[in-house]
């Protein structure tokens, strides 16, 4: 399927692309090429498979959460540059 020029501007136009001419017709090409790829998949009779989500098995790889002992507040806070009120004392965003 050959695109034409004024179609590939527009596309182009709605990427917010700034193309050469020659950049344009590079485009063209490959664009024109993809939708050709597209044809030829269509052709394919895919009519006596299943709808799928999902073309692999799905395992959870998450650990089972557990209650462990944390680190006391002090030791967390040991190495902090600032602290404030038993918390890590961070600058804020639109703070210079």
């Amino acid at each position: 399927m050959a695109l034409t020029l004024a179609e590939v501007e527009h596309v182009a136009r709605l990427a917010r692309l700034r193309l050469s001419p020659a950049e344009l017709e590079k485009m063209r090409e490959q664009l024109s090429n993809i939708l050709d790829h597209f044809q030829m998949l269509q052709q394919i009779d895919v009519s006596t498979i299943p709808p799928t989500a999902q073309v692999t098995d799905l395992v959870n790889v998450m650990r089972d959460d557990e209650l462990r002992p944390s680190l006391a507040r002090e030791q967390a806070l040991a190495n902090a540059p600032v602290q404030q009120d038993g918390m890590f004392r961070v600058r804020a965003i639109f703070e210079e």
